[in-house]
């Protein structure tokens, strides 16, 4: 028999239900995420770990270094993409944002207060900018104040299921849900 749902208000909750769960269970396939941004008008893609999702303002938040090059190009267009694929559920997601970088106040400081005894903290106290060439990896340590919070609010979620039974595809934006032909 087959279960799969057809109404496209119960597969926008699933997908938000999934992308809850990923931000709290460090081995949900949608924890890392790939984020699409431009570089002087070219596209760059990196991962980041997904660490929270607000539903209610369709927001997903993420940690970076302040120095990465990252950082630049969404001052520039703060716009970006995220992608992420499950192959239990045999969904991807587009989804379309717009990105705020937050690098001082309470919120990032509470948020580093959580991480700092953490061993994901060693990821934000290097010395270097992230891509300086080096002569060998070192495990030298710096201070936080190079800690960034990026918070991508949803515009769009271009959702897309690959399945034996036939694709299907849709799209969940602020005009209201749509299916689309795959």
């Amino acid at each position: 028999m087959d279960t799969r749902v057809d109404a496209l208000n119960l597969i926008e909750a699933a997908c938000w239900n999934e992308l809850e769960r990923a931000a709290h269970e460090r081995e949900h396939e949608w924890r890392l995420m790939a984020l699409a941004t431009a570089d002087s008008g070219a596209p760059d893609l990196r991962t980041v770990v997904l660490r929270e999702c607000d539903r209610t303002v369709r927001q997903l938040t993420f940690y970076t270094d302040a120095r990465s090059p990252k950082v630049a190009q969404i001052a520039r267009v703060p716009q970006g993409t995220l992608l992420v694929w499950s192959r239990r559920l045999g969904w991807q997601l587009r989804m379309r944002c717009h990105l705020a970088i937050e690098a001082d106040g309470q919120a990032v400081s509470s948020r580093w207060a959580r991480l700092k005894m953490t061993p994901s903290a060693q990821d934000y106290l290097s010395p270097l900018p992230p891509g300086t060439p080096i002569e060998r990896p070192g495990l030298e340590r710096g201070t936080r104040e190079h800690f960034a919070v990026v918070h991508a609010r949803i515009s769009t979620i271009d959702w897309l299921e690959l399945h034996a039974g036939g694709h299907r595809r849709a799209r969940f934006a602020a005009a209201g849900p749509g299916w689309l032909h795959p």
